[in-house]
């Protein structure tokens, strides 16, 4: 029986559902309301400022390259697209991925930017955030790997993977740039049977605008693009940063080797196919913290400020939907 999208969605929320809720109740909740209640006011402002500034930083980032691009969108207007673009890709299998096709759509349609620069100006900061996003990651892995005491886990295999991914994303980078009369003799053959249908017959030259996009990008505005690649590092340096506070704030061990290994499990968990890594980081953290020998209410206490603070940013992507979604520009 062929099951629906909608099925298969549903399946999946229920899924990750069951599995955070089986987790949580294995976990010793009642220690983590006297944790929570034990961190100081001005604790909570430095965790707050810490998680603005990153994404003050990611946003930074887009912005950059809209600018080298000659897009007329500001700081804000970006906030508001990437924010409700992460809402999106949260609520989807893999929160990874699933905000991208409206963040264009709001680009063209909200903000007036044309459609292969809008796909440009969304392809190039996915570019950014996921090649430096697996970069950490796998230095992570790799730290781990050589590691004596690391827990038992098969991290050649997520290395290689890792490795991997990287390696196809920069070869297509290549190919984007150095090849593009092979992409669009491609795109021509694999339009060439529907040429009588009118969106197709658009599709080789959307295709020679994006090429010719790009080109003139990496051609002329190299320093620009630099300039977004260190963003994108001192955004992670604030994603560690992050981490680490929180680590401190549930008293959990922050000796390197343990951070190292909690820092690469929760991102691990984020990777997986589950809405909102939901039950994943939870089995993860509870799975991390048991290999640890290390008392379970820490994990607890973790994994509610983590959930916190996702809700907190998802509600900036909610408020900005109704401002995306109406008619009219701003």
């Amino acid at each position: 029986m062929k099951l629906s999208s909608k099925t298969i969605a549903a399946l999946t929320w229920l899924l990750a559902f069951a599995l955070a809720a089986w987790i949580l109740s294995q976990l010793p909740l009642s220690g983590f309301r006297d944790t929570l209640t034990s961190i100081q006011i001005q604790n909570w402002f430095l965790w707050i400022g810490l998680n603005i500034l990153i994404l003050g930083l990611l946003t930074g980032r887009w912005l950059i390259i809209t600018m080298a691009m000659a897009l007329t969108i500001s700081f804000p207007q970006i906030f508001a697209v990437r924010q409700a673009g992460q809402l999106i890709s949260f609520v989807t299998p893999g929160p990874q991925f699933g905000g991208e096709p409206l963040q264009v759509y709001w680009l063209w349609k909200r903000y007036a930017i044309a459609g292969p620069a809008a796909v440009m100006a969304v392809g190039l900061d996915r570019f950014f955030e996921f090649w430096v996003n697996f970069g950490v990651l796998l230095i992570a892995v790799l730290a781990l790997l050589s590691s004596a005491s690391a827990v038992e886990v098969q991290w050649l295999t997520i290395a290689a993977s890792l490795a991997g991914l990287m390696l196809t994303m920069a070869v297509a980078a290549w190919v984007l740039l150095r090849q593009p009369a092979s992409i669009r003799s491609f795109v021509r053959r694999l339009t060439a049977p529907w040429q009588q249908h009118p969106r197709l017959l658009q599709l080789g030259a959307h295709w020679s605008e994006l090429s010719d996009l790009l080109q003139d990008i990496v051609a002329r505005h190299r320093p620009a693009l630099g300039l977004a690649l260190l963003v994108s590092i001192l955004a992670w340096v604030g994603i560690l940063a992050e981490f680490w506070f929180l680590l401190y704030l549930v008293d959990s061990p922050r000796d390197l080797a343990s951070f190292v290994f909690l820092f690469t499990a929760v991102r691990l968990a984020f990777l997986l196919p589950l809405p909102g890594g939901i039950g994943s980081l939870e089995a993860t953290l509870f799975w991390a913290y048991q290999s640890m020998e290390i008392s379970l209410a820490i994990a607890a206490g973790l994994i509610v400020l983590m959930r916190l603070r996702d809700v907190l940013v998802l509600l900036s992507g909610a408020m900005a939907l109704p401002a995306l979604n109406s008619r009219g520009q701003n």
